[in-house]
């Protein structure tokens, strides 16, 4: 009898295994949108079979995530595990744009930062 660790595993489960999403449901409909490809090849249900050495490329946030399957994985472990179920092929993010003004975390901005936000933008800051 075969290893669990060596066969074939759903998408939607094996999503969740490598902790990409939080439940199984939302892997499940991250699928059904159609935006989720293996091998290059568009998978429209979560139903799909992962097996080690396939390519899968989706988009998690405003990120494109492009990982190759070394294991199907048992169970949903602690990061380190869920780690060593893939190998990131991602391209690196682009640097974030300093030229822009940045969100500071505090709810709305003060008005000497609306102002420096609209010197910015080339507005008067009058009105």
């Amino acid at each position: 009898m075969d290893a669990p660790e060596s066969g074939p595993i759903r998408l939607d489960k094996w999503l969740w295994h490598a902790r990409f999403f939080k439940s199984r449901s939302l892997a499940a409909q991250a699928v059904g949108s159609g935006r989720m490809r293996v091998n290059s090849q568009p998978a429209a249900k979560p139903a799909v079979l992962l097996r080690p050495g396939d390519v899968l490329t989706f988009v998690q946030g405003e990120r494109v995530r492009v990982v190759r399957i070394v294991a199907p994985g048992t169970r949903r472990g602690p990061a380190p595990e869920a780690q060593a179920l893939y190998e990131d092929l991602s391209p690196a993010p682009p640097p974030p744009d300093l030229s822009r003004p940045q969100a500071r975390a505090g709810g709305r901005p003060q008005g000497r930062d609306r102002r420096a936000m609209d010197a910015l933008r080339g507005r008067d800051a009058e009105g």
